[in-house]
């Protein structure tokens, strides 16, 4: 028997889904950085292990940048560390946002039971902020300067989250009946 649609427990049940979504996620970028320095790791390089640190710790991601942004239409100037911290909300503020929108969106449209909505949500995601809202945002580049492995690296990471997103919004959901 189908349930009933109530938009605020879709929109709640996602916020929570897009949260796990989101740590679930970063879970899996952290394992796949581990397992590609690991591979990488004695293979020659220019730098050393020293200056590729440093150079790692200098380096702005998009969401270091838009915390920079956010702060700077507050009439704010963020330093680097204050950016490096902020990042992480920006990145996890995001995930959950989106999850609550997608919840919402599920909730009107009723639940199928596949697993194919959260992947397609998750590719969406990769497609809409990943390839065109954060590059025309001035937060990374353009996808043609980077190689095909940082577009398959983001998508695969995508592809986590909304799984992930949509596995616990489904468990959530159920739990407000």
């Amino acid at each position: 028997m189908p349930r009933d649609r109530h938009i605020a427990k879709g929109l709640f049940a996602g916020l929570v889904g897009g949260l796990i979504g989101t740590i679930v996620m970063t879970e899996f970028q952290n394992g796949w950085s581990a397992a590609s320095k690991a591979l990488n790791n004695g293979k020659a390089g220019g730098n050393s292990g020293a200056q590729e640190q440093q150079a790692e710790q200098e380096k702005e991601d998009a969401t270091m940048k838009a915390a920079g942004k956010i702060a700077e239409l507050m009439g704010h100037q963020l330093s680097h560390e204050q950016k490096k911290k902020l990042g992480p909300l920006v990145h996890y503020s995001f995930g959950t946002l989106q999850g609550a929108v997608y919840g919402g969106i599920t909730e009107m449209a009723g639940d199928s039971g596949s697993l194919l909505p959260g992947l397609i949500f998750g590719a969406a995601l990769f497609l809409a902020a990943d390839e065109a809202a954060v590059p025309a945002l001035g937060l990374s580049g353009k996808p043609a300067e980077y190689p095909l492995s940082s577009h398959l690296y983001g998508l695969a990471s995508h592809l986590v989250y909304g799984l992930s997103a949509d596995i616990a919004r489904r468990g959530f959901r159920a739990a407000l009946e």
